[in-house]
């Protein structure tokens, strides 16, 4: 169970890397580069949400349901020193012709 969340969390985190590659910044009209946004507001005009922008939502919602998954069943693993009894070392037996 751990791995499978391990590997579906590397590949939905490549998967956000390249959509949000992908998508173009708010800025990307060719009229913004003159100046012609002056009218929009200071985040930029929100238009209607695209497929990629929708894509990008879901992935990043499997995103971060990975990794809340995750941090909470490393919680619940024993692997800490602090949590784990302190070995015993016994002494090692002396040789046969020495006492």
């Amino acid at each position: 169970m751990y791995t499978l969340l391990i590997v579906i969390h590397v590949l939905v985190s490549l998967a956000i890397i390249a959509i949000v590659l992908l998508q173009a910044g708010k800025g990307a009209d060719i009229g913004s580069a003159f100046g012609g946004a002056g009218s929009q507001t200071v985040f930029g005009s929100m238009g209607t949400p695209t497929l990629l922008g929708k894509i990008t939502t879901v992935v990043a919602i499997v995103f971060m349901l990975t990794s809340v998954s995750l941090a909470m069943l490393a919680s619940r693993r024993s692997a800490s020193v602090m949590t784990q009894p302190a070995p015993v070392q016994q002494p090692a037996p002396s040789p046969a012709g020495q006492k």
